[in-house]
């Protein structure tokens, strides 16, 4: 039996999956790791950058702050807080993950904002809007897709690189990795590494369609085919005796 026949193996026992810090105690303390550290980074980026891209000012300062937060390594900050009050375990991986997930939600939101046509803020504005309700009912609409596409690829990144708690103390997926690597049993390894692509994934895809189900506008599945009038396609149109002109 090879390795991956291993991961397989451990991944069909019921018992690594319910007993106690089993998979799923694992799993939930992944997401709650990483739901923490998005949140924390959405209430940091977004109104900084909703704000900046309102005003269409301060790009420099969103791409000092956007390329310093990805010059620092997760890895690092980890290690500066092992040796800070802030210590090891869950908390420091919170934090540190938060940094990294700053700058694509940072940037996507000042880019959407900044986007928005200031014809139709002042149109808006001339039907007698507050500026609140230019802001929810404008620029918010108009700025979501890009606002929703940084959030779904920081939050994906941030599934995938949680398994460094591993390293500090915490918990999450990164502990069945970190734990068949120290034990060389590269089934249990391969095993951590597969639930933690799969919930990349399965992130991904969850993102994907909340971002389609809010986006405003017409909507339509991306497997489906527009349908094509006869003006589409260059037909002639019929006139009132039917026949075409």
């Amino acid at each position: 039996m090879n390795d991956f026949e291993r991961a397989i193996t451990y991944l069909n026992d019921p018992f690594n999956w319910t007993r106690r810090n089993g998979i799923l105690d694992l799993l939930a303390e992944h997401v709650a790791v990483s739901a923490v550290a998005v949140a924390a980074a959405m209430v940091i980026a977004l109104p900084i950058g909703a704000a900046l891209g309102s005003a269409r000012r301060g790009s420099g300062v969103v791409v000092v702050v956007s390329n310093v937060s990805r010059a620092i390594p997760t890895l690092a900050l980890l290690t500066l807080f092992a040796v800070s009050p802030i210590g090891f375990g869950n908390r420091a991986t919170a934090i540190a993950l938060a940094v990294f997930a700053i700058p694509p939600i940072l940037t996507n939101t000042f880019v959407g904002f900044r986007g928005v046509d200031a014809e139709v803020r002042e149109a808006a504005r001339a039907m007698g809007m507050s500026r609140g309700q230019v802001l929810r009912r404008v620029d918010v609409p108009l700025a979501a897709p890009l606002v929703l596409t940084g959030i779904r690829t920081a939050t994906v990144q941030v599934v995938a690189t949680a398994t460094l708690a591993a390293l500090v103390g915490g918990g999450g997926l990164g502990r069945l990795i970190n734990l068949g690597f120290g034990q060389r049993d590269y089934g249990v390894m391969i095993a951590g590494a597969i639930l933690v692509a799969a919930l990349a994934l399965l992130t991904e895809l969850a993102l994907v369609v909340l971002s389609w189900a809010v986006t405003p506008g017409q909507r339509r599945l991306p497997f489906r085919r527009v349908p094509r009038t006869d003006a589409a396609v260059g037909r002639p149109e019929p006139t009132a005796s039917g026949i075409p002109l």
